[in-house]
């Protein structure tokens, strides 16, 4: 379930994210702001005090719950950003995105670029996007570094185009996820597109990253779709396959689909209410970021070694103090 939720934002379903539940009235209605004192809801919510209650999306994958709790965390620490609380309601994407178009909603991050671009064109008279958390995150075809290496299997396998020459001892696989994920059909046209012989398998993203961690305990070649973040670079060592055409918007629609997968981007959006009522913690905002590799450290603490999302946030703040003053510091 975990790989379904987090694949609404790198490579999700379209059917998924266009739908829109009833789940927004957890959300209530009215205005997102109070003053003074509100009601905090559970561990990732801040300190009742001075200024605004913010109410925020938190999407259903990891990386948007730690996001979460990090700006929490920094408006309990500095009051002076003028935010007293952050509400978060789990929801996802298109609930989320209808909520901030009716104003029920003021924060959200974690916003998938592209995927949540159109969701978050129709929201844009009252959310708009303030600044990219972290950038270029790529997708594609990789194979586990040790398979690549002198007298291994995959030696001298470096781009997509090399994979029918490698077919037999990847044995003619390539090991994908779930098939209702857009990315799925696009590594189908993909491999159209190549040229390729190899067969797509895909079951769900669980059996497909149990197939790979099988294959990297018995060192043996694989090839597998993956993205970042995840928390599988903070535990393997892959090596992406190159690809001979960029990215372009056509490749999977009216193009032949030999070319890349498009990089992946998260951004933070605000409501224009918190622009106007709590401008310092908008300014803060659009300093926010976060490395890639952070992020996939922090991943690999919640999905593998099963740790509280909130303690590895609070833990990764406190190791990073900097950071946080470059957030908050006054330009």
């Amino acid at each position: 379930m975990m790989g379904l939720l987090r694949r609404h934002r790198t490579g999700v379903a379209l059917s998924a994210l266009l739908t829109v539940g009833m789940a927004l009235t957890a959300c209530g209605g009215g205005s997102s702001f109070s003053g003074g004192t509100s009601s905090g809801s559970g561990g990732t919510s801040g300190s009742a005090g001075a200024g605004v209650a913010v109410k925020a999306a938190e999407f259903p994958w990891s990386a948007a719950k730690l996001t979460n709790v990090i700006l929490t965390e920094v408006a309990t620490q500095h009051p002076e950003l003028g935010v007293s609380q952050i509400e978060p309601t789990t929801l996802g994407p298109a609930p989320a995105w209808a909520g901030g178009q009716r104003g029920d909603l003021d924060l959200f991050s974690e916003v998938a670029l592209p995927n949540q671009q159109e969701l978050a064109d129709k929201a844009k008279d009252k959310v708009s996007l303030v600044h990219q958390t972290y950038g270029d995150a790529q997708q594609g075809w990789f194979v586990p570094t040790y398979a690549t290496e002198p007298g291994q299997p995959l030696a001298g396998l470096t781009s997509v185009t090399q994979l029918n020459d490698y077919a037999a001892p990847l044995n003619n696989k390539l090991v994908d996820a779930d098939p209702s994920f857009i990315t799925t059909q696009q590594n189908a046209k993909r491999l159209q597109g190549y040229g390729l012989k190899l067969e797509q398998v895909a079951s769900s993203e669980a059996a497909q990253l149990a197939e790979l961690r099988r294959a990297y305990q018995a060192k043996e070649p694989i090839l597998v779709y993956l993205y970042h973040p995840h928390w599988v670079f903070a535990e393997f060592q892959m090596t992406q396959l190159q690809e001979p055409t960029p990215y372009s918007p056509d490749c999977f629609t009216t193009g032949n689909g030999a070319c890349a997968m498009p990089a992946y981007s998260a951004w933070t959006a605000a409501s224009t209410k918190v622009q106007q009522d709590a401008p310092k913690f908008y300014a803060m905002l659009q300093k926010f970021e976060i490395p890639v590799p952070d992020m996939e450290g922090m991943l690999k603490s919640v999905d593998v070694d099963k740790k509280d999302a909130t303690a590895v946030a609070k833990e990764w703040l406190a190791a990073n103090p900097q950071k946080v003053q470059e957030w908050v510091a006054t330009t």
